[in-house]
Parts: structure tokens; sequence; C-alpha cells
């Protein structure tokens, strides 16, 4: 019997990009989750006995906002709830869950690669029938309801067991709780080839996984070590933990040191690759090379057909705005349209449903294909391997032949992190207010916001970012982050293409430093945050 609950709006739940994100401690007031997730439902219609599921990355309070999703699922009137053992679901094993059982939507509770602990941050998206995150029209409509909230429904009854898999009734609703690997073990193993992988290991191929304490690790257990046949050890913090281990989980080259240095300064490894939070980005490295996650996208794009799962080919290549123009050339010589899209994985999923694309990448560690509706880190791992498996070349030899063939993308991204969020708009407003003005100067031939219409609805999204392009080519552009949880973060994206390989060997930070300095300058970056530098650089 369901039970009614009065409640008042919280202030600030407007869902971002995936979902709302606070610290924990905001999400543990009285009624702060309830609300959220009844906002949800009232703004769904036609899920009366359909199916939802239900998981989570295993951050603190994982748990507790689990039990609190299934009970007021069962009260709101689902009929069927599928939830991850001890309520785990990597994002893109649920996206696949949702697709494989035609759910009627998800609830994924993660903050991404954001930290984790009861000081950390904790997050709530709900996903819709096609396994992708919810359109801005939904996400509206979920906000507008929690400004006008004043009850919620749930059913008063004890927490259920969610350490075995089975299937059980509560409050006339099934609940079916799976292994949260197997399903999408299966899914891999018929995009890749297993057996090809496997030869690759057995010739003395090594590799290392860090799983950075967070939903990936129990993935990379089952298929790199258990049916691949990676060494026992190959996956590194591979348990999820409340708090990630004391790991910031987001795979980069700051937060994922201890991998890069064994890859390279040690070279102690042929391979290494990471995943985030929950399990949706990726960090690629080689013996003494970095792989950037867009030059992922286009050398992935460019050997997708080595892989069973794509022999087919490819219908187009989709990549978020700030990604660099590297998917954009690989496009090109295959005859194919590249899309430029907003940041966020939502903006893909149009596409993919329409099958105007196949694969998509984000410069911000994700990539993914038509398999689910989000992006998948250990999905980009097993792609490098079946290419690696099929080229039989170093990670190093597939990059430099890929930049002799297309020309290399010297990019970079610049974050400054918890700007105060007041001078991180103002700076933002200054830089739209002198678009007009810059046309011109220091080679400049345009200079906008970015605006994107959707070709599959005709949906219109504005104030995706200011760009400022060159007259050769290259990039700088400026966007505020909608993933974090403390002020404001500011990312600055640097871009310079060069075709000559006689040029190829140099040092990234080097290689843009005159535009890493306009960008600065022309943003007064210094000026409005306060910061000489910037936190993080990838």
């Amino acid at each position: 019997m369901a039970e009614i609950v009065s409640t008042k709006p919280f202030d600030g739940q407007r869902p971002g990009t995936s979902g709302l994100r606070k610290k924990v401690t905001v999400f543990q007031q009285p009624h702060y989750a309830e609300n959220f997730i009844q906002s949800i439902f009232d703004s769904l219609e036609g899920f009366a006995g359909k199916t939802l599921v239900i998981g989570g990355d295993g951050r603190y309070y994982n748990r507790e906002v689990v039990q609190t999703a299934i009970r007021m699922a069962a009260a709101n009137g689902f009929g069927r709830v599928i939830v991850g053992q001890n309520g785990l679901l990597s994002t893109p094993a649920a996206s696949h869950l949702i697709r494989k059982n035609e759910a009627f939507g998800g609830i994924i509770l993660s903050a991404s690669h954001n930290p984790g602990g009861p000081d950390g941050d904790f997050g709530i998206k709900y996903n819709g029938s096609n396994g992708g995150p919810a359109p801005e029209k939904i996400t509206e409509e979920i906000f507008s309801h929690t400004k006008t909230i004043s009850a919620y429904k749930t059913i008063n009854s004890a927490d259920v067991d969610l350490n075995a898999v089975g299937t059980i009734q509560i409050a006339g609703m099934t609940l079916e709780v799976v292994d949260p690997v197997t399903d999408y073990a299966a899914l891999m193993q018929t995009l890749f080839d297993f057996n090809l992988i496997r030869a690759l290991i057995k010739s003395g191929f090594t590799m290392k996984f860090d799983g950075m304490g967070a939903i990936t690790g129990p993935y990379a257990h089952r298929i790199l070590e258990d049916m691949l046949g990676f060494a026992k050890g190959t996956v590194m913090n591979g348990v999820p933990l409340p708090d990630f281990g004391g790991h910031h989980p987001d795979p980069n080259l700051v937060h994922a040191k201890d991998l890069c240095d064994m890859l390279l300064v040690q070279k102690a490894y042929d391979f290494g690759a990471a995943s985030d939070g929950d399990g949706d980005r990726n960090l690629i490295v080689g013996k003494n090379i970095y792989v950037t996650p867009s030059d992922s996208l286009a050398i992935i794009a460019a050997n997708m057909h080595l892989a069973p799962g794509y022999k087919g080919g490819i219908t187009g290549i989709a990549r978020s705005m700030p990604t660099s123009g590297a998917a954009d050339r690989v496009a090109a010589k295959m005859g194919l349209r590249c899309y430029e899209t907003p940041t966020g994985w939502k903006f893909f999923g149009n596409l993919l449903d329409a099958n105007m694309a196949t694969v998509c990448g984000e410069e911000s560690f994700g990539t993914g294909s038509n398999h689910v509706r989000e992006k998948d880190g250990l999905w980009a791992v097993l792609m490098w391997l079946n290419i690696l498996a099929s080229r039989k070349l170093s990670v190093a030899t597939i990059v430099t032949e890929h930049w002799k063939e297309f020309g290399r993308n010297y990019y970079t991204r610049h974050d400054y992190e918890e700007v105060d969020l007041d001078s991180a708009n103002a700076l933002m407003k200054n830089l739209r207010d002198q678009l007009p003005a810059l046309v011109g100067q220091h080679g400049i031939h345009k200079a906008d916001d970015f605006a994107y219409d959707d070709p599959v609805d005709g949906s219109r999204t504005t104030g995706q970012g200011v760009r400022l392009l060159f007259e050769n080519g290259s990039r700088i552009i400026y966007r505020l982050s909608g993933t974090g949880t403390a002020g404001a973060t500011l990312r600055v994206y640097m871009e310079k293409y060069e075709a000559n390989p006689q040029r190829h060997e140099m040092e990234t930070q080097h290689a843009l430093f005159d535009l890493i300095l306009m960008s600065r300058d022309c943003a007064k970056i210094e000026k409005y945050t306060g910061r000489k530098a910037p936190t993080v650089i990838t």
C-alpha cells in the first residue's frame, strides 16, 4: 500500500548534462533524494506495470538511495524493477539492461568521475527507454516538478536483501536482482574477437588496468582476467569502494598517475587503460605514449571494421564540439559525415537511434558506439585490444601511422576547477561581449557561441561554448562544465593541426604554446579567476 509523505521543494534541483549532482551531505537531507526521484516519476507517463532498471556506481550513499528508489518505484506503480547485485551497475551496463529488457527507463545513481566518500559527491539521473540520458525536454520537466512538489509516494517496508541474485515480490512489484556483469560481458563477446585477443595475450602481450576503486573493477576482473586470460593482478584497484579507496576516479594523466608512470616512465607494460567512477570513461596509454581521447576516437573510427561487431562498416561519426577535429578527417576520407554536437552524451542518442552515426566520442575521455546509449569505458579498451590484436603493431606505431595518414591534431584541455561561480560567469559574459571585436585579430576569422541544430528532431541548443576559430584551422574554445558540484570548472581547449609528419614529434604543450598564451589573454583568465595556471592539464 502506497504511503503519501508530505514534503517541500528544495532549491537548485535542476539536472545538468548528467542528472542532478550535489555533495553527499546535500542528498542526505530528509526528503532530498525522494523529492528528486518523485519528480522524475511525475514527469513520465504510461509506466504503470512497466520495467525500471536501478543501479549505481557503489559510491557512498549508493546503498541507501537504491533502497529508496526501489520502494518509490513500487509505490508509483512500476510492475518490475531490475537492480544490480549489491545495488551495483556501471552506467553502460545499465543502458544495456534497459535496452535488452525493453524497460521503460532507468535510474542511475552516480556522480561519474567526481570524488566519493562522506564528503564527496553523489548523483541521480534518469535514462529513457533507448538506454540514453533523458533529453532536455524531460530534464526541464523534472526540474519544473522539483519546484512545486508537495508529496512523494513510497512504501513502508524493510530494506531488500540485494546480496543474492534472484527474484522476490515487494508490495505487488517484482524485484529482480541480477549479476551486474553477466549481460554486459555477453554483449562484449558479440562485438569483439575474444579468440584473437587471447592469441595476442599468449604471444606475451601485457597490460595493466586501473579500476580506480570504482565500478569497473568487477567488469575488468571478469572480462580481462577470467574470460580473456590476462594474468591475475592485471587489474589494479579493482574493488568498488564507497570512497573509491581515496582515488579521484577521473581517468586522466593526473588522477591515474600510478598507471601512467608504469607505461610512460617505467615502460613496464605494452598497454594500459583505466575507467572512471561509473565506468563510462576511458584512458588509453601505450608503452611511452599517451593517446588523447580525441585521437582515440579517430583511430577507433578508422579501425572499427576489424572488430566482428562492426565488420559491415559504420554509418557516421559524431563528436562533441570541444573534441578535436581528428575524427572529421577520418570521416572525410571514408566518405562519411562527422556530426559536431554540444557536450553531453544525450545529444548523440538521436543520431544513434536514427542510424546516422555508429561511433561517438568526447574529449573528456568518453567513447562509445551504437551498442548502448552511453559512453563505455571498457568497450573502448576492448576495441583497442581488438585493433592491437588484428594489426599486430604497438600502440605507438598505430598512433604515429595514423598521424602520417591523416595529419596530427595537437590538442590540450586546461581545467580551472572550483572557480567562483560569479567570476566564471563574468569571464564568459566578457568573452561573449567581445566576440565581434575579436574577428580579424590574431588570425581569428570566426568567433561565436556554439549552437546546435539537431538533424533528427530539429531542436536547437544554444550557448554551448565560445569558439575562436583561426584561419589556419586552429581553435580555442571556452566553456563552463556542468559536472562539478562546487563553484564552476572553466575548461579551455586549444587545438592546432599539423600535416607535416616531420613535425609530429613535438611535445603538445610546446606545440600549442602560443595558443595557450593567447587563450589566457583573450579571456583575461587571471583577472577573473585569480589563477595563474590551470588545476589540471590533459
